[in-house]
């Protein structure tokens, strides 16, 4: 199919078999070539100002017009010679410094030379492009914060994640990346179905995929109340053969009752009617018998996939629910649209004892309920609530200095350890903290007091 990428259209037939990281140029016709040797600049900047002060941004300094640009490129003349005519053309180009002639030249390299070069697909990478260009698919989640989600949930290959996110499953494929296709991961949903479009872009084999499980939000409550039983999930294939075969002899025994009244009139009818006639009426009859049996066949084929894919889906979220009623998850990642709160507190159900667990939040407000929530309940300790900070630099020769755009926030996260918490002698403790803290004249008030 056409790529369209940077409003450069190609076709990906001759990029399949070359390792990763290959340079292509794109070709007449839209084909991919492989490049040979990367070419260096071959523009000879010899003559260079020294300051741009004088230089006037008119529109008048290139003699080249867009149509004869236009006409170069149908000719079929390449990108770098495009680039050398545009210099030679330019009235101001001498006059410009180095570092602004080396900036001019980068610029039109990128406008003109359609150069290609295929990546493997990462964490980094995947991060970084949906941030620059739809970050309102993640959640405004930036790459730093997303590698500070990683570090601080402890994930490594081996454990049992739970990950409920809303960012593209962006969140998850970043993490099975990390694990590399060994331990288990259930991730929550809400709605009807998981969103992995971005888990689709990292490729991974599908060995990855036979770990990944999937659970809906709608069905937590009843999980944690019990109330939640496999008495919904349908009967095996076998028993639902067996409804399709019963079905499907009822079915047969009605088009047998249609054939024999279509049949009727047609032995009723005149015998004054033309071979030629009968011959035709005959063959409609056959072509419509022969089109409502296949029909029928392609209906029962569909309603059989169907209730094969309803029964998968049940059996994974049996297996899904079996998973967590074990309660021993290694982690708990939450990145979701949704408010915190009552997603941590009914997730946290789940997670072993002495487990880390990370929530992100675009905002500060949901998270600091979350916080105080979390202090009122106890059971977790090492609770922090951070924002992480992020300039870029652009490092050249005698020109390094922090670049003038910058993120303006990156999100928050809200990360702790959980604890096992024991509501008896909780409840005890925060007594006897209470009496201390208050003063002996006010305790002995409260304890003349009569009943």
């Amino acid at each position: 199919r056409k790529i369209i990428f940077e409003k450069q259209w190609f076709y990906l037939d001759n990029a399949i078999g070359h390792i990763y990281g290959t340079t292509f140029e794109v070709t007449s016709g839209g084909n991919l070539q492989p490049k040979q040797e990367v070419e260096e600049t071959a523009t000879e900047t010899k003559e260079a100002g020294t300051d741009n002060r004088n230089i006037v941004d008119d529109g008048k300094s290139q003699k080249l017009t867009h149509d004869d640009i236009k006409a170069l490129k149908d000719k079929g003349i390449k990108g770098q010679e495009i680039v050398q005519q545009l210099i030679e053309n330019s009235t101001t180009f001498r006059d410009k410094t180095e570092f602004a002639q080396d900036k001019y030249i980068k610029k039109k390299k990128k406008k003109y030379e359609a150069v290609i070069t295929i990546v493997k697909p990462s964490t980094r990478i995947l991060s970084t492009m949906y941030y620059a260009r739809e970050p309102g698919k993640i959640n405004h989640l930036r790459y730093d914060t997303l590698a500070q989600m990683l570090t601080l949930g402890n994930i490594h290959a081996g454990n049992k994640m739970i990950v409920m996110e809303t960012c593209a499953g962006l969140v998850l494929g970043a993490v099975m990346e990390r694990m590399g296709g060994y331990g288990s991961i259930i991730q929550m949903y809400p709605g009807g179905g998981p969103v992995r479009a971005a888990t689709s872009c990292f490729g991974f084999p599908k060995p990855f995929f036979d770990n990944l499980h999937e659970f809906p939000l709608s069905k937590v409550q009843s999980l944690l109340s019990g109330t939640f039983s496999t008495e919904t999930l349908p009967a095996d294939p076998e028993e639902n053969a067996l409804v399709e075969e019963e079905s499907n002899g009822l079915s047969e025994e009605k088009q047998t009752s249609l054939q024999e009244t279509e049949e009727e009139p047609a032995a009723e009818a005149p015998m004054e009617i033309n071979p030629t006639e009968e011959q035709d009426t005959m063959d409609i009859n056959a072509e419509d018998v022969e089109f409502k049996e296949n029909k029928e066949k392609e209906n029962k084929e569909n309603v059989r996939e169907k209730q094969i894919k309803q029964w998968e889906r049940r059996k994974k979220l049996k297996e899904a629910a079996a998973l967590l009623r074990e309660k021993n998850a290694d982690g708990l990642i939450v990145a979701s649209k949704f408010h915190p709160t009552p997603l941590l507190l009914s997730l946290l159900e789940f997670v072993a004892p002495s487990r880390p667990f990370v929530v992100y939040c675009q905002y500060k407000e949901p998270l600091l309920e979350c916080y105080t929530k979390l202090r009122e309940r106890g059971g977790v300790i090492n609770l922090k609530l951070s924002e992480t900070w992020l300039r870029n630099y652009q490092v050249l020769p005698d020109r390094s200095h922090p670049k003038l755009t910058m993120s303006g926030g990156g999100g928050y996260l809200l990360s702790g350890i959980t604890v096992i918490l024991e509501k008896g002698k909780s409840d005890s403790s925060n007594s006897e903290a209470l009496k201390m803290e208050e003063p002996s004249s006010k305790r002995c008030k409260l304890q003349d007091l009569p009943c």
